[in-house]
């Protein structure tokens, strides 16, 4: 669910900013920084306006720890209160005596139960025998709810820490200058320093995910060129490239302009 709904929220946006950027560097100097000029004019166009998109990407990390720890406790449930120490358990099961211990999966999910066969006797009527069934499928059973305890605590110390680190992005900007110096290897004190000041929460999440959907190399021209538009602004002599601001995709286009009437 939580998927889906980021899904519908992001809406492809990404993609289609990046369309054509992503992945080794293809095609010659002037159609690249064509196209990078198109993104730069679209993240200039659209400064502060990207923060419901941090939102709801935020929003779906606190669903996706949610919906973990919602999982962990359903499944307690489910199984009597028996799978909140299931795994530590079956841990300290494997280290103990083995003529002193006795096996949480078989308290859990039983292998052997009493039966009773009805058959017919030799007169035809109806006899009853008592025995002693082997449960199979418990077997299989015991060895999926051991993983899954196993994933859910795997996948909800991850989404905590991935809500600890959307914390430390919204709430601290030197968490955002050694995002782009470190991950990003974008070292300009200067430009980071102006990246940080001019741009919020939701602008930087954008250029976060540009860097990663972007190669290395070309997110840095493009931070470059970003920098050099928040410091000269509409006073720069930068060359303008077509507004972005529709969100169409950045494919060349070859386009035939009418020559000027003299």
């Amino acid at each position: 669910m939580p998927h889906w709904i980021w899904k519908n929220w992001e809406q492809g946006k990404i993609r289609m900013v990046t369309e054509g950027m992503r992945g080794s560097m293809v095609g010659e100097k002037a159609e690249r920084e064509h196209r990078q000029n198109r993104l730069v004019q679209y993240l200039i166009e659209t400064m502060h306006m990207h923060n419901t998109y941090a939102f709801g990407y935020f929003f779906c990390e606190a669903l996706n720890f949610i919906n973990v720890v919602g999982n962990i406790f359903l499944t307690d449930r489910f199984l009597g209160g028996a799978f909140m120490t299931y795994g530590t358990e079956v841990v300290n099961f494997s280290n103990m005596n083995q003529e002193n211990r006795t096996d949480p999966m078989v308290a859990v999910f039983p292998r052997v139960t009493k039966c009773t066969f009805h058959k017919f006797g030799p007169s035809g009527s109806i006899q009853k025998h008592d025995a002693l069934c082997i449960l199979a499928q418990n077997i299989l059973n015991e060895k999926i709810y051991i993983f899954l305890w196993f994933w859910f605590i795997i996948l909800s110390v991850l989404s905590g820490l991935a809500i600890c680190y959307s914390a430390a992005v919204v709430l601290m900007p030197s968490t955002r200058e050694t995002i782009l110096k470190r991950r990003f290897r974008f070292g300009a004190p200067n430009a980071v320093d102006t990246i940080i000041r001019k741009t919020q929460v939701g602008d930087f999440l954008v250029l976060h995910l540009l860097g990663q959907n972007t190669n290395q190399l070309v997110f840095g021209e493009i931070l470059d060129e970003f920098v050099r538009r928040l410091n000269f602004g509409s006073n720069s002599n930068l060359p303008s490239a077509p507004s972005t601001l529709e969100m169409s995709p950045i494919y060349p286009e070859i386009t035939k302009y009418k020559e000027t009437e003299t």
